[in-house]
Parts: structure tokens; sequence; C-alpha cells
């Protein structure tokens, strides 16, 4: 099956308002391209040298989001063109991320990751340190990003009930964080190939597929 078939496929069983990023890490250029001529505009990404690398190449429409662990040594890179920086996972990358958008006279959109899954190698927020950072007034000060929602991952388990009750609980700690941050915080990001389904269920608008799209990995 063509990646534009795959495409149709998952786009039509996505209700309305659910958008759907295109993970193209590990897979080349030219997969992006066969993606973009299907209509795909929003693409996910986990390594800067990648990144960067296809956003030289690639038409200057596509959106690119950053969804792998992000260090700040590398957030000058992407600080540009970089639409999305869904790994947002300290008050250390937040002050790096404001102060590069700054340099570039943006303001940088990006999605708070929160920890919840049982791996302790997902990396993200843990929940606690995260609201002291919140009410301590951490994200008043940052001028130049804009926190529009959360983003996590749901423990790599075939237990249905485990990965419901993570999705169910990053979807809790956007409610919760909603009235801090006003308007703009309207995305909830997760759900993958295996689970995007359920995560969709639990109140997911933005889900990252990439293997059903692309297939497997290049690595």
């Amino acid at each position: 099956m063509s990646i534009a078939s795959r495409l149709s496929e998952i786009r039509s069983s996505l209700p309305e308002g659910v958008r759907l990023v295109a993970v193209s890490k590990f897979h080349p250029a030219e997969a992006v391209s066969e993606a973009y001529a299907a209509g795909q505009r929003l693409f996910g990404e986990s390594r800067v040298q990648e990144m960067v690398a296809k956003y030289e190449i690639l038409p200057k429409d596509i959106e690119w989001h950053m969804i792998g662990h992000l260090q700040t040594n590398k957030v000058r890179a992407i600080a540009p063109f970089v639409s999305l920086i869904q790994s947002l996972d300290s008050a250390r990358l937040a002050e790096c991320i404001d102060r590069e958008a700054a340099r570039c006279g943006r303001t940088i959109d990006c999605l708070l990751e929160i920890h919840v899954a049982r791996e302790q190698t997902k990396s993200g927020w843990d929940y606690d340190e995260l609201k002291a950072f919140v009410n301590g007034g951490g994200f008043s000060a940052l001028h130049n990003i804009r926190i529009r929602g959360v983003m996590g991952m749901a423990t790599n388990t075939d237990d249905e009930a485990v990965v419901r009750a993570d999705f169910e609980r990053l979807a809790a700690c956007k409610a919760e964080l909603a009235p801090t941050f006003g308007e703009w915080f309207d995305t909830l990001s997760m759900g993958m190939s295996e689970d995007y389904r359920m995560a969709v269920e639990c109140g997911s608008d933005m889900v990252r597929i990439g293997s059903s799209i692309f297939g497997a990995r290049e690595y």
C-alpha cells in the first residue's frame, strides 16, 4: 500500500478536529515528499539534525513539529522555523527556547510533555514539579514561548486498561492546567500508530503516527 493510501485510510478514521502529525523520523525526505503530495503538511521529527536537513530541501509550507527529547544546545538550530515543540519537558528547556525565540524575533508554540507512563525511560515533566513551576509564575516571565497544551506517551504495554488510564491522566492534567494558560491552551497530543483510536476516545485532538503511514523505520 502506498503512503498516500495509508494516509487516506488514517485520515478517514479520525474524527473532525483531530490533527494528524505524520512522524517522519528515520524516513527519507522522499517519503515526506510523497506524503506532502498527498496533502499532508504536519510532520514530526525527533532529531534536530534530521529535521534541519529535511527543512532545507522540502517545501517551506510544511509545519515541523519537534516530538523527541530536545537538548538545550540544539534549540538554536530549529528556533528559526519550528512550528511546534511538543517535547517541552523542563524549566531549563523552557528558558532556552524563550531565549532562542527572542533571538529570532519569534514566539514559539510549545506543548508541555508530561510523564505518565510506567517506564522511567520516557521523558517528560513530573506533574508535581510542573505544577510548582507553573504556580510559581515560571512561564509568566517567558514572553517568546506560547504554551499550547499537553503532550504525552502511554505505557508500552498490551494492557489496554493501563494505556487508557495513562491517556485519561494526561487529559486530566490538561484540564487542570487550562485556566492558567487561557484560550491558546487548546491541544492534547497523545496517541501513536498502535493506540491512537483509544487516545482519541480519551480526548486527544492531535495524534502522532509514523509506522502506519511510512512503514517500518529505516535506522
